[in-house]
Parts: C-alpha cells; structure tokens; sequence
C-alpha cells in the first residue's frame, strides 16, 4: 500500500477481517471497481467471444451483442 500512494495510486481495495489494524478505503471506489472486475468475468465466460472462434465477421459481432444483452439483463 505505501508503494502505491508513493507512485500517486489510491489503494482502494478493503484489509482482510483478520487484520490486526483495519485499513481505510473508499467504498464507493471499490465498489466501481468490484463491478468492473465482475463484468471482466463475465465476459471471460463467453469463451466465443474471446477467442474468436467465429471466422466470419457477422457471427462475430452478433456473438458479442449477444453477450452484452444477456449480461446487461443479468
């Protein structure tokens, strides 16, 4: 943590409950953060889409507004 506020980063990711000393962060940050990482996940579940199975152009961007939809609906 000190490395990361001594190159101007803000640590927002909250200290274990075993902690001795508990350490401040920002909720709302890690909160955006924490969606970010879940939809990251998300995505890497369509397989397809990662890899680029589909040759075709058109398969290949309709797999990938498939993708948002359902996980837009999720």
């Amino acid at each position: 943590r000190e490395a990361l506020v001594d190159m101007g980063i803000t640590p927002c990711i909250p200290g274990r409950k075993s902690r001795g000393k508990a350490v401040k962060y920002d909720k709302s940050r890690y909160k955006r953060r924490n969606r970010i990482e879940i939809m990251f996940g998300r995505l890497k579940d369509w397989r397809r889409v990662a890899t680029r199975y589909d040759r075709c152009p058109k398969v290949f961007l309709s797999a990938i507004a498939l993708a948002a939809t359902v996980i837009f609906w999720l």
